[in-house]
């Protein structure tokens, strides 16, 4: 699958870069260095810019492959890194996705994940024909819960498979 990119009302959404107009990497350190990030997005060390170029490739490489879509959760008028939204664990026959998102430390705050996520489902729901799409998160992460809540996830419960609760949206 080719990267798509999106508007998202005041940011927009395109595919994480490291090249010699716009370089995402120094912005991919300082969020992933970052002690709330470390404890609420684990799984990925991002602590200099080799290992952000990896993150980059990753990313690009699950665009390719169809397992997932991610973007970059760009300021409009410098290209700044914000954040990050995807859809991940992408089934089309399912017709089922996850959604993911983590804001840069700098950029918290401000809506940058209500908007991201949103548009990232009228993406899936759209363009992918996706039935529904899960959000999970930990207990403890407060702001990940309003982001559901805003973005019309409805709760279902703690997870089965791990220590995360449950929120689930279906196409409108």
């Amino acid at each position: 699958m080719e990267p798509v990119e999106i508007n998202a009302g005041g940011y927009y959404l395109r595919q994480l870069r490291a090249d010699h107009r716009l370089d995402d990497r120094p912005a991919l350190v300082e969020a992933f260095t970052d002690p709330v990030q470390q404890r609420f997005v684990t799984g990925y060390v991002v602590d200099d810019l080799h290992s952000a170029s990896a993150y980059v490739e990753l990313r690009a490489s699950e665009w390719a492959s169809g397992k997932r879509c991610s973007w970059a959760v760009a300021e409009p008028t410098t290209g700044d890194l914000l954040g990050e939204v995807g859809l991940k664990a992408l089934d089309p026959d399912a017709g089922t996705a996850e959604t993911a998102v983590w804001v840069h430390p700098a950029a918290r705050g401000r809506g940058v994940a209500v908007a991201a996520v949103g548009a990232a489902l009228r993406f899936g729901f759209g363009a992918l024909g996706l039935r529904s799409v899960d959000y999970l998160h930990d207990p403890a992460n407060h702001a990940s819960e309003g982001v559901a809540r805003r973005c019309g996830f409805s709760f279902v419960g703690p997870d089965a498979a791990g220590p995360d609760v449950r929120w689930t949206r279906v196409a409108p």
